[in-house]
């Protein structure tokens, strides 16, 4: 008797599920950003989505120069969400709703200073 092939599921992910290749994206995205571009910033799974964690080195934030949350990407079956960490009070803000190539854009570039602080 022969030996079955594991099989591998060809469909894509369902909305709602982390995928590496997203990580990936999302770590080639971060090196065009305009702030901040002598640090290393982390990509980690956050729940539903990807956390971006980085040291703070303008030290506003965290006094020490450790690392602080500054963005949070989440993947709903409509569209991407994009919040900014809200420090003082501890909470993740909904800033921007969209594909996820604009808005690593908007976090990239960040005019308004809500991220990369």
């Amino acid at each position: 008797m022969m030996a079955r092939a594991p099989t591998r599921s060809t469909a894509p992910p369902r909305a709602g599920t982390v995928v590496a290749l997203d990580r990936a994206i999302i770590q080639r995205a971060l090196r065009r950003r305009q702030r901040y571009k002598y640090v290393k910033p982390r990509v980690e799974c956050e729940g539903q989505g990807w956390k971006i964690v980085s040291p703070n080195c303008s030290r506003s934030v965290d006094p020490q120069g450790g690392e602080i949350e500054i963005a949070w990407l989440l993947r709903t079956p409509q569209a991407w969400l994009l919040h900014a960490r809200d420090h003082a009070r501890r909470v993740w803000v909904p800033r921007a709703a969209g594909d996820l190539g604009s808005l690593l854009s908007l976090l990239c570039e960040d005019p308004k200073r809500e991220f990369w602080q």
